[in-house]
């Protein structure tokens, strides 16, 4: 059911004719029907953010917001003024359709950068949008396939509380995906009763220990949004660390499938770092070998190469994390095939068959840990990327 599981919310997904792919669903729309419209939102720190990141970080500023309306099939990012202005069009027009002020209604984009879009494409799609809107699970489905660019498939998320609350989200992300978010929009609601702030305090920390533990190919978007929705529908209050626990699985479960669905991905590869000082310190050195990409290379060819492994290892600055490089262990799939910083069991021992790849180090300098997901770099990667038009 995706964001229509949460009571309190309806949601639709049509054709606008804003993508380049001929009979595309390519806009959506989520509708906050309360009684609350409490929100909280996390977006991208590229300093060349969308014209959308710039109007709906504004928006989510004081903690509320009635609709979203996003798109694909455009990024409207390096769109200067103008594209800015069509955010607000947007915003406009949805408030006047839900009976909101245009301050309370959010705008999301994604695709091709540097041109702007289609205007009048979105702006009847968001009539077609909102008479097709309802709480039902293909409506939230629809929305799902809406806002997918280089996906094959959408991602969705549907949790209950103990009391029984409800969380749904759903998530577009598939390439140009490394920490610090990728590029993704996100929608995620709730029917919990909770204060603007407590969604953003959820969100922060389920997006630390999700959305930005991922990475594909090493690049930022501009384009990266991810929304927290409360409609107080259920009427429920929920114990603040179950809800903080739902949030954090809400966001662990989409980002995963982000992963799963990585451009031409044929492995997905989970590097867990333990043995380390500081939590920062085996986050650094887990993103340093998520970011190899003649890793990836070598995964694809299922190739367990030891030696990309602990060469980006070794970037890591010792300031940064601290540990004996003659200590070092790596396994790949259960296999030890480096110990002690030098060559361990033959890496032809380690059964490359399965999707999930799975590389555990151990710095043996302290006790404290990090995982970090990526995936490999397949030539499906580059004709994807080489024929993008959103």
């Amino acid at each position: 059911m995706s964001v229509t599981f949460a009571q309190g919310f309806s949601a639709a997904g049509v054709e606008a004719g804003i993508s380049a792919v001929e009979g595309k669903k390519d806009l959506a729309l989520v509708v906050n029907n309360g009684p609350l419209d409490m929100a909280a939102g996390v977006f991208t720190s590229n300093r060349f953010c969308a014209a959308p990141v710039q109007w709906t970080r504004k928006i989510v500023a004081d903690g509320h917001v009635k609709a979203v309306i996003l798109n694909s099939g455009g990024a409207n990012a390096c769109t200067g003024q103008p594209g800015y202005e069509q955010s607000k069009a947007t915003a406009q027009k949805v408030a006047a359709l839900v009976g909101a002020k245009d301050s309370d209604i959010a705008v999301c984009s994604t695709g091709l950068i540097g041109e702007l879009l289609p205007l009048d494409h979105v702006l009847s799609g968001a009539d077609k949008a909102f008479a097709a809107l309802a709480d039902t699970a293909q409506a939230g489905a629809d929305a799902s396939h809406a806002i997918m660019t280089t996906d094959t498939k959408p991602k969705t998320v549907e949790l209950e509380g103990s009391n029984g609350f409800h969380i749904g989200g759903m998530v577009k992300g598939s390439g140009m995906i490394a920490p610090q978010l990728a590029t993704m929009l996100c929608v995620i609601t709730t029917d919990a009763v909770v204060s603007a702030g407590q969604l953003q305090a959820a969100l922060n920390a389920g997006v630390e220990m999700s959305f930005n533990r991922i990475d594909v190919d090493g690049c930022m978007s501009t384009n990266d949004t991810v929304l927290l929705l409360a409609s107080g529908a259920s009427g429920i209050e929920p114990d603040p660390d179950e809800f903080n626990d739902l949030v954090a699985q809400a966001t662990a479960s989409l980002a995963r499938q982000i992963i799963g669905d990585g451009e031409g991905a044929s492995h997905d590869i989970r590097v867990k770092v333990i043995g380390a000082t500081t939590e920062d310190a085996a986050l650094a050195c887990g993103r340093a070998v998520a970011a190899s990409n003649l890793l990836k290379c070598a995964i694809s060819g299922n190739d367990p190469n030891w030696g990309r492994i602990v060469s980006s290892l070794g970037t890591v600055p010792p300031e940064v994390a601290p540990y004996d490089s003659n200590k070092v262990t790596v396994d790949v799939n259960g296999v030890r095939i480096c110990e002690n910083g030098g060559a361990g069991r033959d890496r032809s021992e380690v059964d490359m068959t399965p999707r999930e790849v799975h590389i555990d180090i151990d710095l043996h300098a302290g006790n404290a840990e990090a995982t970090v997901w990526t995936d490999d770099l397949t030539h499906e990667y580059v004709h994807i990327n080489a024929d993008y038009e959103s």
